[in-house]
């Protein structure tokens, strides 16, 4: 499917049941996993379970392949990875505190302070680890041999 109409549809799926902030970053120039990363905020983890379950019904409605859901337990932060757009679906305070937005973008800007440090593992109070991205790599069809 072409990325833009993917695209298309993943943030209007997120329209849809009302995310908040919906940021499309472009990745072409800074990894070759993916081409774009898309993040939203929701207000409660029901709504994060939601945000992320209407991308899924909508990217596969359209013919589109979802490689995973990840963190869908919690719903503090869902990652759905459709291969060539990664959506992160978080909310506030976990958004805030991992600021993927700075991170990814390909000039970061100037003047916002840095992130703090993690807390130790089993420190009460810190935010849920990041949901983990499963990498699928190309099957040799053995013509490389």
């Amino acid at each position: 499917m072409d990325l833009r109409k993917l695209q298309k549809i993943v943030v209007t799926a997120l329209e849809d049941i009302k995310a908040r902030d919906i940021e499309v970053i472009n990745t072409t120039k800074l990894t070759s996993l993916f081409d774009r990363m898309v993040i939203a905020s929701a207000d409660s983890t029901r709504q994060v379970k939601a945000l992320a379950r209407n991308v899924h019904d909508k990217v596969k409605e359209a013919g589109a392949e979802v490689l995973s859901i990840e963190g869908e337990e919690t719903g503090e932060w869902v990652l759905v990875d459709l291969d060539t757009i990664i959506v992160h679906v978080m909310q506030p305070g976990v958004r805030s505190y991992y600021n993927l937005e700075e991170l990814w973008q390909a000039r970061p800007k100037k003047g916002l302070p840095p992130a703090p440090l993690p807390a130790e593992e089993g420190d009460e109070g810190s935010p849920p680890a990041a949901p983990r991205r499963r990498v699928t790599r190309k099957k040799d069809d053995g013509a490389s041999k």
